[in-house]
């Protein structure tokens, strides 16, 4: 292995998840593409006193290289510590494509990893979620599979239509692959364009609780889930770029979820629209900007601060863990 990634100070998310199910929160799983957004997020966190999960998809992944996601990993728990925070952090593979890209991960310094075998069939579903876990778990490292499927585009996903988790599946699913958590289909979907205005968007809970009656204290996992603000979208259109309206999902529901079962909730696009609206700022309000650290910066003030308010309003989780204290 290139990197174990307890040396890198990271942990797996067992007990997040466990402590996350009986306390009534959702440990926030966000994804990253650079430093600055890595610093976004873990400030957050820290300040909030909520564990974390930083997602780094494939894509983000062949961006960044594989070496330079590590020693971020590591500098996020480097960052907190610093900051007089306690916080449990884990490195996360978002949608992970095969067993070899997984393996590949772990060999990275991955401590958890999800395996997206969901467009299969049900039986073959199961089969390589099953791979991935036997092999995850002579690691330590924790897996997430899904069942269902979102609609939506985000990154290197794409899927025109939802189809719903079948509640009476998952027993079986659970059961059979061995996974540690499984991500479900209750109406969240990728990417900023979720609902039109003047939809009345609303995740199918009913399915999320009959799903509970068969896995009790199982972690779920809800993917999708930004609520795509108004003020990014309005900032990214009025200083220069091209968005359509949207309209993400309720903090209400995304709340209620987190008090039940629902131990982890993905967020990408939230942070995506933060960020480019802080840029798009300062290059068209300072023309004459030309320093990166002057339009990134203020990129990720914007991203940061949302973020806290999401721990507070989605996931519930501040204060799980010791705050910074500088």
């Amino acid at each position: 292995m290139r990197y174990n990634y307890k040396d890198l100070g990271l942990v797996n998310t067992k007990e997040m998840f466990t402590k996350a199910n009986k306390e009534g929160y959702a440990v926030p799983a966000f994804n990253f593409n650079n430093m600055e957004q890595m610093l976004a997020i873990v400030e957050a966190c820290a300040e909030m006193g909520s564990p974390v999960i930083l997602q780094c998809s494939n894509g983000a992944r062949n961006y960044m290289g594989k070496p330079v996601v590590a020693m971020l990993a590591k500098a996020a728990v480097d960052v907190a510590r610093e900051m007089g925070s306690d916080i449990p952090i884990a490195l996360h593979l978002d949608h992970g494509s095969s067993f070899e890209q997984v393996k590949d991960c772990i060999e990275w310094g991955f401590s958890s990893v999800m395996i997206d075998a969901s467009h299969h069939s049900f039986e073959k579903n199961i089969v390589e979620s099953k791979k991935v876990a036997d092999y995850a778990h002579g690691k330590d490292v924790t897996v997430e599979a899904e069942l269902g499927i979102l609609a939506g585009i985000e990154d290197e996903i794409s899927n025109e239509v939802h189809i719903y988790t079948q509640p009476h599946e998952v027993e079986e699913f659970v059961a059979k692959a061995g996974v540690d958590s499984l991500a479900i289909s209750i109406g969240t979907s990728h990417g900023a364009h979720k609902f039109k205005p003047g939809d009345d968007p609303k995740l199918k809970l009913e399915i999320l609780a009959e799903i509970e009656t068969k896995i009790p204290g199982f972690p779920i996992v809800l993917h999708g889930s930004s609520s795509v603000p108004a003020k990014f979208i309005s900032m990214i259109k009025e200083y220069g770029g091209e968005i359509k309206d949207a309209i993400g999902i309720p903090n209400d529901q995304l709340r209620g979820a987190a008090k039940s079962a629902v131990a982890k909730i993905n967020v990408d696009t939230d942070g995506r629209l933060a960020f480019t609206a802080g840029i798009r700022e300062v290059l068209a309000t300072k023309p004459g900007e030309f320093d990166p650290r002057k339009y990134l910066a203020p990129a990720k003030k914007y991203m940061k601060e949302f973020y806290m308010t999401k721990i507070t309003d989605v996931f519930g989780s501040e204060g799980a863990y010791k705050k910074a204290t500088k």
